[in-house]
């Protein structure tokens, strides 16, 4: 793909949209809008501001490879580096799996149950965010000795508020957004991958929030259980791809994003079964438990539940295309 002429900023994203086209690029204007505002530095209302004035020479070069690439299939999000979660944007590498929108609507739900649980999600304005000491990175969480035969954290403690869990945070999209919009919360996030870790902690200190989470390197829960640590909520989007069903992903999400955020073995279940069977390894059981499933499994992850503790409620919630999404257990203190 080559210019003759100079052209106009307009020019130049009708005539990606349409080369993107051609590469049978799924929503080809989207994918040439979010890389032409990448390159030009510009929000959308100040590239239109721009419309008409010639495209930069000095960017055709970067312009030309970013829409090679997206031709070839890398995902638009790793080639901007960046993708919007619950209204704050996340650094993605291909260390991480890119955040879904249906994900905002666990972290939704679960603010709102936690809220009916815990009350306010404020911070004490008696305590100080301040006092709390930086961490090294990937430095051990510092525990105290907690109310259930168990421990807290200590890391990140503001108060006396509840300690809440992401297991495999990937971008961190979960608990960066838990802690921007629950000061109170004490929020911890776990992965086994180290490349997901440091996305992880650089998207919380993007945010101002490096001193509210406290990032753990391991498998699942393992690394509470081993030290004891009492947990108030579990929240987690793990891997649920059956891996039969591979190869009728889209090339984007099966030959660029990270397998092991992916596929959840023969069934998709796996990782269901030993976070619910770990459950029950923890100093005392949640008060909250919020999964992602899959299509098709949310009655197989809600019994798994059922039969890991007694409940108040099992909540089954869709996305907005109407699919049982999310698994959410929780019992009243």
């Amino acid at each position: 793909m080559s210019n003759a002429r100079r052209l106009t900023i307009r020019e130049a994203y009708a005539e990606a949209s349409s080369f993107l086209r051609q590469h049978e690029v799924r929503e080809p204007e989207s994918n040439a809008q979010r890389l032409l505002e990448h390159v030009l530095g510009e929000s959308r209302s100040g590239m239109l501001l721009r419309w008409s004035e010639p495209f930069p020479a000095e960017l055709e070069v970067d312009w030309q490879q970013l829409l090679q690439r997206k031709a070839s299939g890398e995902p638009v999000q790793y080639l901007i580096g960046e993708q919007e979660f619950y209204g704050l944007p996340f650094a993605v590498t291909p260390a991480v799996l890119i955040p879904r929108p249906e994900t905002e609507l666990l972290v939704e739900a679960v603010i709102r149950i936690g809220r009916e649980l815990w009350g306010n999600c404020e911070a004490d304005a008696s305590k100080s965010i301040g006092e709390v000491s930086p961490r090294s990175e990937h430095e051990s969480v510092e525990l105290s000795p907690g109310p259930e035969g168990g421990e807290r954290a200590n890391g990140t403690d503001i108060g006396s508020g509840p300690v809440v869990c992401d297991v495999g945070t990937g971008s961190g999209a979960i608990a960066v957004s838990l802690a921007s919009q629950c000061p109170a919360w004490r929020v911890m996030a776990s992965d086994i991958s180290r490349g997901a870790l440091e996305v992880a902690q650089a998207n919380a200190a993007r945010h101002g929030l490096a001193e509210r989470v406290t990032f753990v390197e391991g498998d699942l829960l393992g690394p509470y259980i081993e030290r004891g640590l009492r947990l108030d909520a579990v929240v987690s989007n793990p891997p649920y791809i059956p891996e039969a069903d591979e190869s009728g992903l889209q090339p984007e999400v099966r030959l660029h994003e990270p397998r092991t955020a992916l596929y959840g073995g023969v069934d998709g279940l796996v990782l269901y079964r030993r976070l619910t069977a770990q459950l029950r390894q923890l100093p005392a059981m949640p008060s909250l438990v919020g999964f992602e499933v899959g299509q098709g499994q949310a009655a197989d992850v809600r019994r798994m539940l059922e039969e890991a503790a007694a409940w108040d409620e099992i909540l089954i919630l869709p996305d907005l295309a109407g699919i049982d999404r999310h698994v959410i257990a929780y019992r009243k203190r």
